[in-house]
């Protein structure tokens, strides 16, 4: 399954180095709002720590929720950029993108203490 998502502005400095402009804040926004609820970040905690890829129907097994609750969970996910889904077979298997979730923390860094 080609992953269309747009990739996250990886250009700028940290929050408390430089001010964001309005583009850089609506990009990083979509990710922050993505992981805003408690089973989108356990999902992509889940995600992250799989071996390999981790499948739909193992994330599912963690939560007490339906399954088109979780399928609906990990598309905003994917449209948020933070995870791409590939197909094997009959399941489809989702990984973090790295370079996504790279852009939010680096924004997040905080500066050296200033003596």
């Amino acid at each position: 399954m080609p992953d269309s998502t747009p990739t996250p502005s990886v250009c700028c400095a940290p929050l408390a180095e430089a001010p964001l402009s309005a583009e850089d804040a609506a990009d990083l926004a979509t990710g922050f709002k993505a992981l805003g609820d408690p089973v989108r970040l356990r999902l992509l905690s889940l995600i992250c720590t799989s071996d390999g890829g981790a499948r739909v129907g193992d994330l599912a097994a963690a939560f007490k929720v339906s399954g088109p609750t979780i399928s609906h969970h990990l598309k905003l996910l994917r449209e948020a950029g933070l995870v791409e889904a590939e197909r094997h077979g009959t399941s489809i298997h989702y990984r973090p993108r790295s370079e996504a979730l790279g852009a939010l923390t680096d924004r997040l860094a905080a500066p050296p203490a200033r003596g």
